[in-house]
């Protein structure tokens, strides 16, 4: 299936989703919030797929949100049914950034780990984008920005509830106060970018490697890793300890560690089967 927004290759069970549109630095068009969750919740479904690669094509990530995603909409242009009472245009226009969130919780829901490759300029919407994703690689060049504060209005698609959670509260205020760039060596000294590379082709390379690791790995396992982090990260520790008990109870596959062990005793690739595929069905 052809996309408007993105490039897709799967190889070797790993998921390569490509932003191109590079001659406007992959802006955020409004295809592009209706295609990403689309492949995505398609590739978690497939139970064949381990890992997803986000990139984007040319000099730059991502520039943001293109702002024809709000041109003609309703929501914001006081036309349609209803468009005279406040209370109805305030009503859609929380409704579409309640959609336009689901677009980057996609990336936070699916059952395999998702790895952003950042060159350039990640700014605005992209800062949303990626701290959806489980980790983060850039090239030396790149910087982020959360740039809403800049033209008037205040992030909403993401960055502000999961940001603070990746690294300290206080250094997000102040990015998001002033909408400054944020340099890559900045988030790397604070962990917000797992690792940075000389430029992108060795980024992308070193990405997919991780990727392909990632890929050789018990899927049962590695989802129930995701699983348990994300809900940690929104939970006590309690609570956290009493899911990984009921998810091990229910998802533990001694098949897998028995398959996991006996190839490190064979010194060779262990084989795992592929997740079981999802359905909107029942049949």
């Amino acid at each position: 299936m052809g996309y408007q927004c993105f490039d897709l290759e799967v190889t070797d069970k790993v998921a390569h989703i490509r932003m191109n549109r590079p001659e406007k630095a992959n802006s955020m068009v409004p295809a592009f919030w209706s295609e990403l969750p689309e492949i995505v919740r398609a590739q978690s479904a497939s139970g064949s797929v381990r890992a997803i690669v986000l990139s984007g094509e040319g000099k730059h990530f991502c520039s943001g949100m293109d702002l024809s995603v709000f041109s003609g909409n309703d929501d914001l242009s006081g036309s349609g049914a209803g468009s005279g009472h406040r209370s109805r245009r305030n009503e859609r226009q929380r409704g579409l950034i309640l959609k336009l969130q689901e677009t980057f919780s996609a990336l936070e829901e699916c059952r395999v780990p998702v790895l952003a490759a950042i060159q350039g300029a990640c700014v605005g919407g992209a800062i949303d984008m990626v701290t959806a994703c489980d980790m983060r690689y850039a090239t030396e060049n790149a910087f982020f920005s959360i740039a809403e504060v800049n033209i008037g209005m205040t992030a909403d698609v993401g960055t502000l509830p999961r940001f603070p959670k990746l690294v300290p509260e206080g250094i997000v205020r102040e990015l998001a106060f002033t909408g400054r760039r944020w340099s890559v060596a900045e988030a790397q000294q604070v962990g917000f970018v797992n690792r940075v590379y000389p430029d992108h082709d060795s980024l992308l390379a070193g990405v997919m490697e991780i990727a392909a690791e990632i890929a050789t790995k018990s899927p049962v396992a590695v989802w129930g890793t995701k699983r348990t982090m994300n809900y940690g990260r929104d939970h006590s520790v309690a609570d956290g300890l009493e899911f990984i008990a009921n998810w091990n109870a229910a998802m533990l596959d001694a098949d897998d560690m028995t398959e996991a062990m006996t190839a490190q005793l064979e010194k060779r690739e262990p084989d795992f089967p592929d997740l079981w595929p999802e359905s909107d069905g029942l049949g």
